[in-house]
Formats: structure tokens, sequence, C-alpha cells
């Protein structure tokens, strides 16, 4: 059986990530990749990744749309800016 190709995230949204998504799932992800440009802020990515314990290319091409965020990413990404950055599937009631 073939499988079909996973988009990548800017090729979901042309402004990624910046814009607001109907699907619900790539929805949750824009949001993570929103918090996480916000507690990097004004740092530079080599120091982000030294903050956060990820791999400037893994950094680099989340921040870019180029590839989708695993769960080790997101997880070391909020151990190291000690903030929540993943809420959860939207399509989801909050806790």
């Amino acid at each position: 059986m073939v499988r079909k190709a996973l988009l990548k995230p800017r090729e979901v949204s042309a402004a990624w990530p910046d814009e607001v998504l109907d699907d619900p799932v790539f929805e949750s992800i824009r949001r993570y990749v929103v918090a996480l440009q916000e507690a990097i802020g004004d740092r530079s990515i080599r120091a982000a990744k030294e903050v956060a314990g990820v791999d400037y290319s893994t950094l680099q091409a989340v921040l870019a749309g180029d590839a989708w965020p695993d769960s080790i990413t997101v997880a070391r990404t909020e151990e190291g800016f000690g903030a929540r950055l993943w809420h959860g599937p939207v399509g989801l009631p909050e806790d």
C-alpha cells in the first residue's frame, strides 16, 4: 500500500503559523509553534537551543514550517522554557 505523504506545515497554510486553521489537528500544532515563538522571544535560535535542549536544525525547521514538532521536541521546549507550550487538541474541552 502506498502511503500518502504528509504535507509540511507551510504547505497547509501560506501564512503559517500566522493564520488560524479550520482543521483542529493542524490548529493545535500551529498554536504550539506560536507559543514557541513567544517563548523564544528576542533570543536567537542558537540561544534558544541552549535553553530548550533541542537541536538548532529542529527548532529552525519547526519555526519555518518545514517540519512537524514531535513529542520529544514539545516536552524539551516546555521543560527548557518552563512554560506550557502545547495545550492539547483544540477539538477537546479544556481541563
